[in-house]
């Protein structure tokens, strides 16, 4: 396989396997947001490699997810955490067998840098820094699966009503965690990639185990898709051990 050469970088080995500009495709990826940032660095890298054309939107998982399963939208790949995709993959709308894992993501909690960082170390404390928080921002419960977790923290620690009243539920590809970085949330909550380089910010830390959620991000080619090899050539680049720093220095940890 490519991805297990020991000297020669899996986008070398992919790009010589392109033999003519005919065997060049343009590839359509669908992504959520958290590895936005690895993407914007590898994709590029992957088209200089192969000459194949990656057209890549981000869109809100809870969306994406539907959008698939109703046959409004048939990407070439489909990036999103694994629950999603094996729940695409049993309606027969991602190819399953495709699917290769990319990295891990725990939930961050941050301030304003500069700002009192309250003790969120056990869930008796995070609990307490959420009640004394005048404002707080997390993804909306709706959209992404990181909001849906929060919703069930903050009714399983019995602090529902209070959170409800000062909360704003803003996704990060829709500035929520600027919304800390600029004094107008006190503390937010989202993925270790969606807030590892956001200027202005500073990490409380993960969220205490028995509240941690634990996101594995894959990709799956769709099932329908007329560009199979080209697209598969894509993920196995992704998940190349070659690209593996990338991921890590974008807050995604290793794939248990």
């Amino acid at each position: 396989m490519l991805s297990n050469s020991p000297r020669i970088p899996l986008a070398l080995l992919i790009a010589m396997a392109v033999t003519s500009p005919a065997s060049t495709a343009e590839i359509r990826v669908m992504s959520g947001g958290a590895p936005k940032e690895v993407l914007t660095q590898l994709i590029p890298r992957f088209e200089a490699a192969t000459g194949h054309t990656v057209k890549l939107d981000y869109v809100l998982i809870a969306a994406l997810r539907e959008r698939i399963s109703k046959g409004e939208a048939a990407p070439d790949v489909a990036i999103m955490p694994t629950t999603a995709i094996a729940a695409l993959a049993s309606e027969q709308k991602l190819n399953g067998a495709s699917m290769s894992r990319f990295g891990t993501l725990n939930l961050i909690a941050i301030v304003k840098d500069g700002a009192a960082k309250p003790d969120i170390s056990t869930p008796e404390k995070f609990r307490e820094a959420f009640l004394a928080a005048r404002s707080i921002v997390y993804s909306t419960p709706t959209a992404t699966p990181s909001g849906a977790h929060m919703a069930q923290v903050v009714a399983k620690l019995n602090i529902a009503a209070e959170v409800e009243k000062k909360v704003t539920y803003r996704p990060a590809l829709e500035g929520g965690a600027e919304m800390v970085a600029d004094g107008k949330a006190e503390i937010g909550v989202y993925p270790s990639s969606e807030v590892v380089h956001v200027k202005g910010v500073a990490q409380l830390g993960p969220l205490p185990e028995a509240l941690q959620l634990n996101l594995i991000y894959a990709g799956a080619t769709h099932a329908q898709t007329q560009v199979a090899e080209p697209a598969q050539a894509l993920i196995r680049f992704l998940a190349s051990d070659d690209n593996r720093k990338v991921w890590r220095d974008a807050g995604f940890g290793a794939v248990p």
